[in-house]
């Protein structure tokens, strides 16, 4: 654990102190787009923060490779050097479309490239476990397909929640926090030597996310971009297919005694094998919707729009920064409680607290609907806007005197002395000046 926090820290800070490098470079080299009619940002800001993300994912993988207890990650797999060989040309990509706009086809076929790069160097699913059935072995081309579509799918996802300051990043890292978690165990738990690029990749993961973070929150100074949104989706994806693809479920050694007893033991493992992308919930459910959306409007699926689930979150009256918590709180609800089920699966507990922090999370998406006020005792600890009104008590030296007890007073040379009705908006040019 102490050479992953290493890892974490190291990836994190050469991340954080090249964003700032990154950001003048992109605005002398002038990627700055023009704001466009689904930015909820107001001024132009630089982009090409994925160019730091990458040098972050460089940094990490190099510092693992020098551990003595992570080395042998890239001695035993060569998992490390096909996720930077694809991470590689899809930055490549998404760095020439935060500077040029490419087609949403040319970026689609780099994605599928890129995939098609990791599996060509090992990095593909080679089986699937479904419960029920059992271990079912894929042909070359099964897990190819296989592979592509899950890399595909994962990139779009979070490219289309990257719309506000922070949000990407944040859910990127918590999902991959519960990526680390369940690899992890595996390895250490189980002791499969297969888990442990997963778990390298997904603490480097984090560390990126962490490091860009500082520069990204609202109001944010850089965007990540499609550089570094699909590079984060990327490994994301390759996380999710080393843990599905290369882990033996039979090494796991829990197909024993009777068929109910070995399914009931199975189930806590199979839950994040073969839903691995429940992690990411809150994206692929954007993605689907966007997909649905556009399509019934006769517009392609690729076109941009305002109907994402953190716009509509805006258009219900939450403000920027509550809208991403929003959000970070329903990834992690997902994302932890599908990992809190796979290792206590026979816990009622687990299944109430996801009940009731769902209900939780119901009432904050409602609270602009029905602001409610807090009680007096409460006043100095809640924000403003729950605060109860209190009436603005009348000073008796301000009042107003009766009309009829008003005496005249001559007004002097610029009107200081005047006492009665004055206009709303006052002629303020000096005295003499031509009206």
């Amino acid at each position: 654990m102490r050479d992953y926090l290493l890892t974490l820290c190291v990836t994190a800070a050469v991340t954080y102190l090249l964003t700032g490098p990154v950001r003048k470079f992109a605005i002398a080299t002038g990627a700055m787009p023009e704001i466009r009619a689904r930015d909820v940002h107001r001024e132009p800001t630089p982009r090409l923060g994925g160019i730091a993300m990458f040098f972050g994912l460089c940094a990490g993988l190099l510092v693992a490779d020098h551990l003595q207890n992570l080395n042998s990650v890239f001695e035993l797999s060569n998992e490390p050097r096909a996720l930077l060989s694809g991470a590689a040309l899809i930055w490549l990509i998404g760095v020439l479309d935060d500077k040029f706009e490419l087609d949403a086809l040319i970026k689609l076929g780099a994605q599928m490239i890129s995939a098609g790069v990791m599996v060509a160097q090992g990095l593909t699913i080679l089986w699937l476990p479904i419960p029920g059935v059992g271990v079912v072995s894929l042909t070359s081309g099964q897990g190819t397909l296989l592979t592509v579509a899950l890399v595909v799918v994962t990139i779009n996802a979070v490219n289309f929640v990257d719309g506000l300051d922070g949000l990407a990043a944040g859910m990127v890292c918590i999902a991959a926090a519960a990526f680390f978690l369940y690899a992890y165990r595996l390895w250490y738990g189980y002791t499969i030597e297969a888990a442990a690029p997963a778990t390298l990749f997904t603490v480097i993961l984090m560390g990126m996310c962490l490091g860009f973070l500082p520069h990204n929150m609202h109001p944010a100074r850089i965007f990540m971009g499609d550089s570094g949104s699909m590079l984060i989706g990327l490994i994301l994806a390759a996380s999710a297919i080393s843990i599905t693809g290369q882990v033996d479920p039979d090494a796991l050694k829990i197909f024993e005694g009777s068929t109910r007893q070995a399914t009931h033991a199975a189930l806590p493992v199979f839950i994040p094998l073969v839903l691995p992308l429940t992690i990411i919930a809150i994206p692929m459910a954007d993605l689907v919707l966007a997909i649905v959306r556009r399509t019934w409007k006769g517009q392609s699926p690729f076109a941009a729009d305002r109907g994402h689930l953190h716009h509509r979150l805006l258009e219900i009256g939450h403000s920027h920064s509550r809208a991403v918590l929003i959000m970070y709180f329903w990834s992690a609800l997902i994302a932890f409680g599908t990992l809190a089920y796979s290792v206590h699966s026979a816990s009622m507990w687990i299944v109430l607290c996801v009940v009731a922090l769902s209900a939780i999370g119901l009432v904050l998406l409602l609270l602009p609907r029905f602001t409610p006020r807090a009680p007096r005792w409460a006043q100095s600890v809640v924000p403003p806007r729950y605060r109860r009104r209190t009436p603005v008590p009348v000073v008796a030296e301000l009042a107003p005197e009766p009309a009829e007890e008003r005496v005249p007073v001559p007004a002097g040379l610029h009107g200081s002395t005047a006492i009665g009705n004055r206009a709303r908006f006052t002629d303020r040019r000096k005295a003499g000046t031509p009206s």
